[in-house]
């Protein structure tokens, strides 16, 4: 159903925030919105993690589990340390935010490289789990679409790029 206001007044005292200030308003709440998205995509991120985790001390090859074979250690371990650095980002982000002050570039910048290293670490993740990585049985298939739309809502990392980018060059 469409619905037209035409010459409607709306009383002083019923507007939401400051006149001509919407656009603000409305980029502050994206803002606020990235540290959620990152948040997201950390809590993701620890899943594909434990799920990886448990699976590769479990799958054995060559008459061993694959967790003793090195590449597999170092993958886990760059799953590991990339979270926590996206978790220490989006605390950054969420501090200045609680401060009052500007925090666009860290939101960006966290929700950029939170979506980022979830959307890494759910591929190896995959990879890691061979052909059960893929199958829709598994939770591991949905933690890699769930990591891609991290990416995507509140602003395209293309676009927290461009935030990131802006900020800088001011």
């Amino acid at each position: 159903a469409e619905m037209v206001f035409a010459d409607a007044r709306i009383p002083k005292e019923n507007m939401l925030g400051e006149r001509g200030a919407g656009m603000r308003q409305m980029l502050t709440t994206l803002d606020a919105g990235r540290l959620g998205i990152a948040a997201q995509a950390i809590g993701i991120g620890r899943a594909v993690l434990e799920e990886a985790l448990e699976y590769v001390k479990v799958r054995e090859q060559f008459g061993r589990p694959i967790s003793r074979f090195q590449a597999i250690q170092w993958k886990l371990a760059d799953m590991a340390t990339e979270l926590d650095a996206a978790e220490l980002l989006l605390l950054r982000a969420a501090w200045l935010q609680g401060q009052g002050k500007p925090f666009e570039k860290e939101s960006a910048m966290a929700k950029l490289y939170a979506s980022d290293v979830t959307m890494r670490a759910a591929v190896e993740g995959v990879q890691m789990l061979g052909g059960y990585g893929y199958c829709k049985e598994f939770a591991m298939e949905r933690h890699m679409r769930d990591a891609k739309i991290c990416q995507i809502y509140e602003g395209t990392n293309e676009i927290m790029r461009l935030v990131i980018s802006r900020a800088l060059l001011k």
